[in-house]
């Protein structure tokens, strides 16, 4: 694993990685996309990006990265191995559209890297950089974290195309009283509207994984104004608490998983006005409800 003093110097971007430490990758093989004709239908459901800047998370092999560098505006690929970053800033070298990053993209100082720039705009003009598309073979075991990372700095992404393993991808786009629907669900359907695009056999990759992946397209749509949740940044992360508590343990009644942070008597009125049972589970709930008990247990006292 790298130092982030090293990766900085080497990438000469020094502000784009955060201080934050990198996780440790797990003994895990890697799956590349091989099947150029999958490539180009992940590329395709970009859309037009030719004025568009692209975040490509690990890249790989640079079967995307190949399609891309010829299509983008700006192009910036984040790979955390160090050696196959090395190989793609030897292949791209010469393309001056396209950045290659060597860092944990969990690591990645997204202020930095699209945030305002000194020298840019008049005084009393807010610089707004045109959001970013994004795009990735994301691994199973930080898929989420990954997510929650984009998310929490959606101001930057306009759309998210993500190749994930099947059963994830059914979890992200699972409906409110399914069997799959639970936390992941709610939190990416709290900012973003999803599609599934297209299923890709083990035989696209190389070496082939046991398991199916599918495409998944991501449009950024935060619904937090919509469902009362536009106040500051710490009442919409304390919402994003709020549904781990009630996700905590899917086997339990959303009573059961709240009581423990909640009075009883506060809990069964914020229900109560709600119109939520007691009895109800979490993913039985849409978004809307969730919100609404969330919203009725803070008006009854300050705060969780």
């Amino acid at each position: 694993m790298f130092s982030l003093n090293a990766a900085e110097k080497r990438v000469n971007v020094p502000k784009v990685v955060s201080a934050r430490r990198p996780r440790l990758k797990p003994k895990l093989g890697q799956h590349f996309l091989a099947a150029e004709s999958y490539a180009i239908q992940v590329v395709d459901a970009l859309g037009d990006v030719s004025q568009s800047t692209v975040l490509e998370i690990g890249p790989g092999r640079g079967i995307l990265t190949s399609l891309l560098a010829k299509r983008a505006r700006r192009l910036i690929a984040v790979e955390v191995d160090r050696v196959l970053a090395a190989q793609l800033r030897l292949r791209f070298g010469m393309f001056s559209n396209v950045e290659i990053i060597e860092a944990d993209i969990l690591a990645i100082d997204f202020d930095s890297l699209f945030g305002p720039k000194p020298g840019l705009g008049r005084p009393g003009i807010e610089f707004k950089p045109q959001p970013a598309k994004v795009v990735g073979n994301l691994p199973y075991y930080i898929t989420s974290d990954i997510l929650l990372r984009l998310f929490e700095y959606s101001k930057y992404f306009e759309s998210l195309v993500i190749m994930v393993q099947k059963e994830v991808a059914d979890r992200i786009a699972a409906a409110p009283g399914s069997r799959d629907y639970g936390l992941l669900s709610a939190t990416a359907q709290l900012y973003a509207r999803v599609e599934k695009l297209f299923t890709l056999p083990p035989g696209a990759f190389s070496p082939p994984p046991k398991v199916y992946s599918t495409v998944l397209r991501l449009t950024l749509a935060p619904k937090q104004k919509e469902l009362g949740l536009d106040g500051d940044s710490g009442l919409q992360q304390n919402f994003i608490d709020f549904l781990k508590l009630s996700f905590a343990q899917k086997r339990k009644t959303l009573w059961n998983n709240l009581k423990s942070n909640y009075a009883e008597n506060r809990l069964k009125a914020a229900l109560t006005e709600a119109h939520i049972k007691p009895a109800a589970r979490a993913e039985s709930l849409s978004l809307e409800e969730t919100a609404a008990l969330f919203r009725a247990l803070r008006r009854n006292h300050d705060g969780p």
